[in-house]
């Protein structure tokens, strides 16, 4: 498979060497989504051969966090470093670039198979009690095609320690429209507030909206250079959607449930083979939660929390 293409799935999967592990594939109707073991990611989703996502080769891990699930954090954590009841708690430094650390726990780790049906996968990675996160904590993630065809993905965090622990949840899919050049799609989000970060992408404020992230009545791809966290999203009987529209009416979207109240959008030139790439990354809280305590939870032993989120389209040409 080549980078941007579907991933060819011709030959039995025994015979194949992946990168990013075992490749489960989810089909109903003209729906595909292809989930990886590595980070319990999104590498495929599609809809009548219509690519909705940004994808990867077979040799390759996803580049720019491509679909992969985030926790115990999303996002970054200042310095790698925090407190727990005034004692300081230092997480390894993975990127090097800025000093954070980031994306959590798990975009390294292999997920075991929990559940599997002609429609839907549930993957499960441990975070064992370690420097920096002293916690025991399972997260749980699982794909559906629904009936509609939209894909559907829950995350939950259930705490095994004995001890309440923190977190932020999130994901880090990139949206497209088939081969319709971005530059040429409407991006529209529904959130009032910005978070203003400093050059190490850690957010020192929030003020309302406006210029390039003022996104609610929609800005052209082409116009944009962001990467910021978002909210004060508006949600409509439960769910904020974001979206991206072809100027022929076709469209693909991001739906988050009320438990993610932030959104983090990513505008890239860097994406191996795309000339851009978008981001739209659901998170129950921003970078630096862990210290700034803006949309941290705190899970209680024996307990578990799960956000919803999930990408549906519009593929056919509007009437």
């Amino acid at each position: 498979m080549t980078t941007g293409s579907i991933p060819d799935s011709s030959a039995p999967s025994e015979f194949r060497a992946y990168a990013s592990g075992r490749q489960y594939e989810l089909r109903r109707g003209d729906a595909l989504a292809v989930i990886t073991e590595l980070a319990a990611g999104l590498r495929l989703y599609s809809r009548a051969g219509v690519q909705l996502t940004e994808t990867y080769g077979d040799a390759e891990i996803s580049p720019g966090a491509a679909g992969i699930t985030l926790a115990p954090w999303a996002n970054r954590v200042e310095d790698g470093v925090w407190y727990l009841d005034g004692k300081k708690q230092q997480l390894d430094i993975t990127e090097v670039s800025r000093n954070n650390a980031s994306h959590g726990l798990l975009r390294n780790a292999a997920y075991s198979l929990v559940d599997e049906s002609q429609y839907s996968v549930t993957l499960e990675a441990t975070v064992f009690p370690q420097h920096g996160y002293p916690f025991l904590v399972r997260h749980r993630v699982q794909y559906l095609l629904a009936e509609d065809l939209g894909l559907m993905v829950r995350q939950t965090l259930a705490n095994d320690s004995k001890a309440p622990a923190p977190f932020v949840l999130g994901a880090h899919p990139y949206l497209r429209l088939g081969d319709t050049d971005l530059d040429d799609l409407l991006l529209t989000v529904s959130a009032g507030t910005r978070l203003v970060a400093d050059e190490r992408l850690i957010p020192r404020s929030a003020e309302p909206v406006s210029g390039d992230t003022d996104l609610r009545a929609g800005r052209r791809v082409g116009t944009l250079d962001i990467d910021v966290a978002l909210t004060d999203i508006t949600f409509d009987g439960g769910v904020a959607r974001h979206t991206l529209t072809a100027p022929d009416g076709r469209s693909v979207s991001l739906w988050q449930d009320e438990t993610c109240g932030y959104v983090h959008v990513f505008v890239t030139t860097d994406f191996p083979g795309r000339a851009r790439a978008v981001a739209i990354e659901p998170m129950t809280g921003p970078a630096n939660a862990f210290n700034s305590g803006d949309g941290l939870r705190w899970l209680a032993p024996g307990d578990s929390f799960t956000i919803a989120w999930g990408i549906d389209a519009v593929v056919g040409h509007a009437g």
